[in-house]
Order: C-alpha cells, then structure tokens, then sequence
C-alpha cells in the first residue's frame, strides 16, 4: 500500500512592515521621516520616493504633490537633518561655560563630531553636493553661513581674551573645520580600522584629537 506523500512546508513569510500612520496634512513630514530612516539603513543611495512612500503607508503617486522628483525629496532630507544638526550644537552651546570662548569653541567642535558620529548617514547628505540642488537650498546655505558665523565670533571673542596663541583666526578656523569634517569622512569612509580604530573607541579618539587641536591653539601661561 503507497505511502502518502507528506506535504510540502510553505517557506515561512517575511513579516510585512506595517504601514506607518499619518494624520491628514501630515504626509510631507512622514515621508521625510521615512527617508531619514531609509538613509540612516541603508545609505543615501537608498533613498526613494517610492521606497519612501510605502514606508509611509500610501500609494507611490501620492507622495509627488509634495516631492516631485527625488531631488526635491532629498533637499527636504537635508534640511530636516540640518536642523537636527543645529539642534544639537546648540544645546551644547547651551550647556557650556558663557565665560570661556575657548571651552564654547571645543563644546562646539564636539557637538559637530558626535553628531556626525552617531548619523553618518545624515551628515553625507548634508555635507555632500551629490545628492540634491545645493544653490536651492537656501535654508541650509543660510544655516551653515550661520554656524561658519558663529564659529568665527568665538574665536574672535578667544582672542580677544587672550586664550590664543595665534592672531590669524581664519587658519586657525580651517584647520579646526579640516579637523572635524576629516574625522568624520574617515568614518563614513571606513577608514578607522586601518588606523587602529576600534569601533567602540572612535567617540572616545575624536574628543581626544579635538582636545589636541585646542590645546595647540591655546596660549600657555608665561611662566613666572
């Protein structure tokens, strides 16, 4: 008497993302969360409209009265993860000493590498002119004139003070930028573990670089 064959496992399901809800009038700010979230897992490269509107849970038409391409898609990226950024500067800004430009300097080149550090993703697109239209964004020009400002009158009010070493603040300007933005390519990059880098010690390595760079601006007391 055969043997009934055994029926066959179906292959188990991947399990669907649930689409995200969104209030009316609300599509604008979700589908610029979702490309956040695709960039942040997947690179910029992996940021669509259409990717970016199933993950907000509607049709792939829906999103292109708000983003008619993707380049209008990723300026609206930039310019939330520019915010983020000032964010963030600013509450370390806050948090340091009003008496001291030099110590508001540093809180500020820290506040810059840390956020790069935890949003590499993020930082490319708002650092890299591959991904949208950077002369039309005017916003984000306008707020990195502003940060470019800011870091200028610290250093003049340093100096001022007499906590710099050096009269050319421009060079000593650049060179801080230089710092600070080459630390977090060589991350992006991948470039820590041919420095000896480990990745739970590169928080810990760019608080040690930046401290070096002050340290080298700084005015030594005379001795007496």
């Amino acid at each position: 008497m055969p043997v009934p064959a055994k029926p066959k496992r179906r292959p188990a399901r991947r399990p669907v993302e649930p689409p995200k809800p969104y209030h009316h009038g609300d599509l604008k700010r979700v589908l610029v969360e979702a490309a956040l979230e695709l960039a942040e897992a997947g690179g910029a490269e992996a940021v669509s409209v259409r990717e970016a509107a199933r993950r907000a849970g509607v049709s792939p038409g829906a999103p292109f009265r708000h983003f008619p391409s993707r380049n209008a898609l990723m300026a609206a990226v930039a310019a939330e993860a520019q915010r983020r950024f000032r964010a963030e500067i600013d509450a370390a800004l806050a948090e340091a000493p009003a008496g001291d430009p030099l110590a508001r300097f540093r809180a500020l080149g820290l506040a810059y590498l840390r956020w790069a550090m935890r949003n590499p993703a993020h930082f490319e697109i708002i650092s890299s002119g591959r991904y949208f239209n950077h002369d039309r964004a005017a916003g984000l020009s306008r707020d990195n004139a502003e940060l470019i400002g800011l870091a200028e009158a610290t250093l003049a009010e340093a100096f001022a003070s007499g906590q710099l070493n050096s009269p050319d603040l421009k060079r000593v300007q650049v060179a801080g930028r230089a710092l600070v933005y080459g630390f977090a390519r060589m991350n992006i990059d991948g470039h820590f573990p041919r420095w000896g880098i480990a990745e739970g010690e590169a928080a810990a390595t760019a608080e040690a670089i930046l401290d070096l760079f002050v340290e080298g601006i700084a005015r030594r007391p005379r001795p007496a």
